[in-house]
């Protein structure tokens, strides 16, 4: 077996970074928080089953996704009801970026956190593998 157990972000501001998760992913919570070894305040966000690692790193030079410099450009999660997470975000102060609605099997829908990261989330219409990862 392998799946993703957990993610670690370098963030500005962790607490920032988790309103804006919990907004979208409401069954995540703060399972663990406290001090790295150089004092900076870290928290881990998720289920039982699998996290975002965050690090407030403070003032630092930002990167932009999809620009010139390497390091992730998203993370997608999959959703049961994209209409319901716009709607959540909504409520929350938070607009989406981008949607792609032109797949039949799928919709995706991106939102910035209050950091300038990407996110997105895709809801799928089919079980089938074969639709759902059809590229054409």
């Amino acid at each position: 077996m392998h799946r993703l157990e957990h993610a670690n972000l370098n963030v500005h501001d962790a607490q920032t970074i988790v309103r804006f998760i919990c907004a979208a992913i409401p069954e995540f919570h703060i399972r663990g928080e406290g001090r790295d070894d150089r004092g900076r305040p870290w928290c881990h966000v998720g289920t039982d089953d699998h996290y975002l690692a965050l690090t407030s790193i403070g003032a630092s030079v930002d990167r932009a996704p999809y620009g010139t410099t390497v390091g992730l450009n998203h993370l997608g999660y999959e959703v049961d009801d994209l209409d319901a997470l716009e709607a959540r975000m909504a409520r929350a102060g938070f607009r989406p970026n981008l949607r792609i609605d032109d797949h039949p099997a799928r919709r995706r829908i991106y939102f910035h956190d209050p950091e300038g990261n990407d996110w997105e989330f895709v809801e799928y219409a089919s079980t089938d593998p074969a639709k759902r990862n059809a590229y054409d």
